[in-house]
């Protein structure tokens, strides 16, 4: 008896039985029943039309009959033999790799400068972030007026420049500077994603490494290549996972400024997807483009994060 006193006695409170206490999935202490409607949201709003997809990239829609029609993997051989989807992969990979080299490199040397606390360095901060809260639709209209062939001041620079001509604007004409011209915005909108980023890892690092290398003698750019840099690897290697990700699913700007011309120098491959999906309403065909999309992120992401061995 004394010993299984001093049994009870050595338990925790929360190891005792409670009178009155509610077992099983609706016990208030149990963390799946508060995280529950979050999840259910989840799965019906993510899980549901990933689903969707799938079931519906094995089928046809009939307009007249308005009934889906199971038709195998016609749309999936259709898709790799279909001319114009092979030509926004390419649109759509030239845009990625574009896009992310130049908005990691600006986004590292703005941060670096930022990170030396120049004169209106907060001021120079707030406006960097005004891109980002900016709607994606509102800076397509925008970069729409600036490229404009007649008035935009964009596309006045690059003449007097002599990148574009009058002939040739840089939206417009036969297209061929027309990812360019897209490209502007996606950059001016982003880079300050990658600058806030290398700016709070810059911020992370222990004043003590950079003192120590400049003790040993390392100039400026060395500090910067073996020190910063390498520290640098785990913050950069999540940004530009988030942007990679973000790059391939690139629609509101092609939608606004070119709708995937002239020629279909700017179609990539959700915009291809919705062309198939609302205009000629093929929502199988649609579907299938959004899967593979889908697909080929997951696997660029998974390679990413196994290549560079990230870690959360």
């Amino acid at each position: 008896m004394a010993q299984s006193d001093s049994v009870m006695v050595g338990m925790s409170p929360s190891a005792k039985e409670r009178p009155g206490q509610k077992r099983g999935f609706f016990n208030s202490s149990n963390p799946w029943l508060w995280l529950s409607p979050a999840l259910i949201f989840l799965l019906l709003y993510s899980l549901g039309p990933l689903i969707l997809n799938l079931v519906m990239s094995f089928t046809e829609f009939k307009a007249r009959q308005k009934t889906f029609e199971f038709i195998g993997l016609e749309n999936w051989s259709n898709l790799f033999q279909d001319s114009r989807f092979q030509n926004a992969v390419s649109i759509t990979l030239q845009y990625v790799v574009i896009a992310l080299i130049i908005q990691v490199f600006l986004g590292i040397l703005i941060a670096i400068l930022l990170d030396a606390r120049p004169f209106g360095v907060g001021l120079m901060q707030t406006l960097i972030i005004l891109p980002m809260v900016t709607a994606p639709v509102v800076s397509g209209m925008l970069f729409r007026l600036l490229t404009h062939s007649e008035f935009g001041y964009i596309d006045f620079i690059f003449q007097n420049l002599g990148i574009v001509t009058k002939d040739e604007p840089l939206i417009g004409g036969k297209g061929v500077y027309a990812l360019m011209g897209v490209l502007l915005v996606e950059i001016w909108q982003w880079t300050p994603f990658i600058v806030l980023i290398v700016l709070a890892g810059l911020k992370s690092i222990p004043t003590e490494v950079l003192e120590a290398a400049e003790v040993d003698g390392a100039n400026g750019w060395q500090r910067f290549w073996w020190v910063k840099l390498p520290l640098l690897r785990t913050v950069l290697s999540i940004a530009i996972l988030f942007r990679l990700v973000d790059l391939f699913r690139v629609f509101d700007y092609v939608a606004v400024l070119t709708a995937g011309g002239p020629a279909l120098h700017t179609e990539t491959l959700s915009y291809y997807g919705y062309v198939n999906t609302f205009q000629q309403v093929k929502f199988g065909y649609g579907a299938t483009i959004g899967v593979f999309v889908m697909i080929v992120v997951w696997i660029v992401a998974f390679s990413y994060i196994r290549i560079f061995r990230m870690k959360w």
